[in-house]
């Protein structure tokens, strides 16, 4: 239906017309949106060849960025090929996911050294096409506690490390965005965020801190949590524990996993009037079985069943991520948790795009961004996903 450069072939304008489209304000408005080389370019520039989309009253809205999964289609980031980091990225876009950041497993160190160059690697040589754009890299261990390790492998946790944390940094050539950390595991915790906080965002991920833990933490310098309410103390009138201390910072981001199954949609309420949707950031936490049937696969080395949308260790029964993706964990958010779409894009789209630094580029469709759109029907189906104007479903 148009064209995509690279081919040969002359580009051609995409004007998709008759659709609410999504805006900076968060608030949809009817009109159109233009595409050209690429990148979204202004409505009202009258070119002569072009493209035409009746988009029939659908919904247009950014393409979705997930900071926080490990894998789909029987794949894992943590596979540690760039063949898993092509095949989950062309899922992802496929379900509207255009952007992602893996999470990576508490692994040997030298084992997510190798992930992880790996991973930089193929950000080098991945070529364009209807792909999810890798923007980054969320390390979720092994830096954690073990009391909250949930689905993390204890024989690989250790205490956080500088040494450690820069070869990390350094053998993903700067794509580790997110370092996760339990402070309450050392003594030299709030020292470690202090000097690392200007090389990558710090988090605390799997961690059993209490309030003045955490929020020590927080006014040293980390500013983002992994998947809230999960690995992590409950959050209670007399011990508030990361929760109360994430609700008193406000510079502090916040993960949810809004599947249905790792918190209920009450608490997905009382948490975004708690915080507030400019701090949230919706994920899916998906493993490799999302996309897959029910059955038996591996996470981080230990064995997953997975039961009508539920991931649970064989071991012990813990959650073990989820098998949904980040779009269907959006519109569960919306269609059974009571959240307005406009506040439920926005914590899919804009808020990871600002916490990963990406918001220049990704994150809503304004003029001059790469051109990652996504439009859904009443009901919330997708109906077209662009990856930089390129059709990919």
């Amino acid at each position: 239906m148009f064209l995509y450069s690279g081919h040969g072939k002359e580009w051609k304008t995409l004007i998709i017309k008759n659709v609410k489209i999504y805006t900076e304000e968060k608030k949809f408005q009817p009109g159109g949106i233009a595409v050209r080389k690429g990148r979204f370019i202004r409505a009202d520039q009258n070119p002569k060849d072009e493209e035409i989309i009746d988009g029939e009253g659908c919904y247009a809205i950014p393409g979705l960025i997930d900071i926080h999964f490990h894998g789909c289609m029987g794949y894992d980031f943590c596979d540690g090929t760039k063949e898993a980091i092509a095949e989950i990225a062309k899922y992802e876009a496929s379900v509207g996911v255009t952007g992602i950041c893996p999470a990576t497993m508490t692994l040997p160190a030298e084992e997510l050294k190798q992930i992880l160059s790996t991973a930089a690697s193929y950000k080098k040589t991945a070529e364009k096409g209807p792909a999810a754009d890798l923007l980054g890299i969320n390390m979720e261990g092994p830096f954690i506690s073990a009391e909250k390790k949930g689905a993390q492998d204890q024989r690989n946790i250790i205490s956080c490390n500088r040494e450690i944390c820069r070869q990390f940094l350094d053998a993903s050539g700067g794509l580790v965005k997110f370092i996760g950390i339990a402070p309450e595991k050392s003594r030299d915790a709030q020292s470690f965020i202090r000097e690392m906080k200007h090389q990558v965002k710090i988090s605390l991920a799997h961690t059993n801190a209490d309030y003045d833990t955490a929020l020590a933490a927080f006014e040293a310098g980390a500013d983002h949590v992994v998947h809230l309410y999960n690995a992590m103390p409950p959050f209670t009138h007399r011990a508030p524990g990361v929760v109360g201390a994430v609700a008193d910072s406000p510079k502090v981001n916040a993960e949810l996993i809004c599947d249905g199954v790792h918190i209920h949609p009450s608490v997905v309420r009382a948490t975004f009037r708690m915080i507030g949707e400019e701090r949230i950031i919706l994920i899916s936490d998906s493993m490799r079985a999302a996309g897959m049937p029910d059955g038996r696969y591996m996470l981080g080395g230990l064995e997953v069943e997975v039961a009508g949308g539920h991931a649970a260790l064989v071991s012990n029964g813990a959650l073990a991520g989820s098998a949904t993706n980040l779009m269907e964990c959006m519109k569960t958010a919306v269609k059974k948790m009571g959240i307005s779409l406009e506040a439920a894009v926005a914590c899919a789209t804009m808020n990871p795009a600002k916490a990963l630094g990406e918001f220049e580029q990704y994150g809503s469709i304004a003029p001059g961004k790469k051109a990652d759109l996504v439009l859904l029907d009443e009901d919330l189906e997708v109906k077209l996903v662009l990856k930089e104007g390129v059709r990919v479903s």
